[in-house]
């Protein structure tokens, strides 16, 4: 266990140094893209040996208790911002705003306790790792989101806008914000139909509507919600940035807080 901790200790000091880098270059007026880039990719590689080397030790996915949980999606929000980043370069600064909204994540990371935790019966199967796998794409996609999304808020608030005016106009962000939204709520429906199919594997019925089950179908009811009001009425960029920041601080919720407080069957920390 001390060499997987030792390499997370590195792979999010490393994490952090990206982020500093590009908040720096965001207030200086620089472009420390490449650098970023690196440096969130060495983390990555780093980062992705811990877990591995914690799933071999175990035998068992980063997916049971709280401290795996936030490893693996640090891990896999990272991996896909990562891929964005290096896809879209106009849109590279809002690195400083993303990796500080991870920095909250690592920090409840790294305070939360290694221990282990017991693999259940109804965790043995692979259609609980797809429905993990499309869950952190849909909080990837929507993480992405909300960058462009503050982007846009701070700009409305006349915050940094002189050193946010290299990013595209707001009306561009937001168009790509939605499509990556859209993107989202594809892989939350597809999500929730993988969850209802290991549910249906592991408790003999596809929906129960327990607690996460219901906040799990809020969010996906908010994000369409979101998605018809943008393609129906066109509201105004930073309309549509409160739209987006909400479905994110709602999914967020539903991740990383009803497992751990109700004692149904989807209990996170077990």
């Amino acid at each position: 266990m001390e060499r997987e901790m030792l390499l997370l200790w590195i792979a999010v000091s490393t994490y952090v140094l990206a982020g500093v880098i590009a908040i720096f270059g965001a207030v200086l007026g620089k472009r420390p893209e490449r650098t970023v880039l690196t440096l969130l990719v060495l983390g990555l590689f780093i980062h992705g040996l811990s877990i591995l080397m914690r799933w071999d030790r175990l035998d068992h996915g980063p997916y049971l208790t709280m401290f795996e949980i936030l490893s693996s999606n640090v891990w896999s929000l990272l991996f896909i911002y990562s891929i964005v980043y290096w896809r879209y370069q106009s849109i590279r600064l809002t690195a400083a705003i993303v990796l500080p909204i991870m920095f909250i994540m690592m920090g409840w990371l790294m305070l939360s306790s290694p221990g282990e935790g017991h693999l259940p019966p109804t965790y043995d199967t692979t259609w609980l790792v797809i429905h993990i796998l499309f869950g952190k794409v849909f909080l990837g996609s929507v993480l992405f989101s909300v960058g462009m999304a503050v982007t846009i808020l701070l700009r409305y608030f006349d915050i940094g806008t002189d050193k946010l005016s290299r990013l595209p106009s707001d009306e561009r962000l937001d168009d790509l914000a939605y499509r990556f939204m859209a993107l989202g709520i594809i892989f939350d429906t597809l999500m929730l139909l993988a969850g209802s199919i290991w549910a249906q594997d592991a408790w003999g019925h596809y929906w129960n509507w327990d607690p996460l089950e219901t906040w799990s179908f809020i969010t996906w009811l908010t994000l369409a919600f979101a998605l018809h009001l943008r393609v129906t009425y066109k509201p105004l960029p930073v309309r549509g940035a409160v739209m987006i920041i909400a479905v994110f601080l709602l999914a967020f919720l539903t991740f990383f807080g009803i497992p751990f407080v109700t004692t149904t069957p989807h209990q996170g920390a077990i």
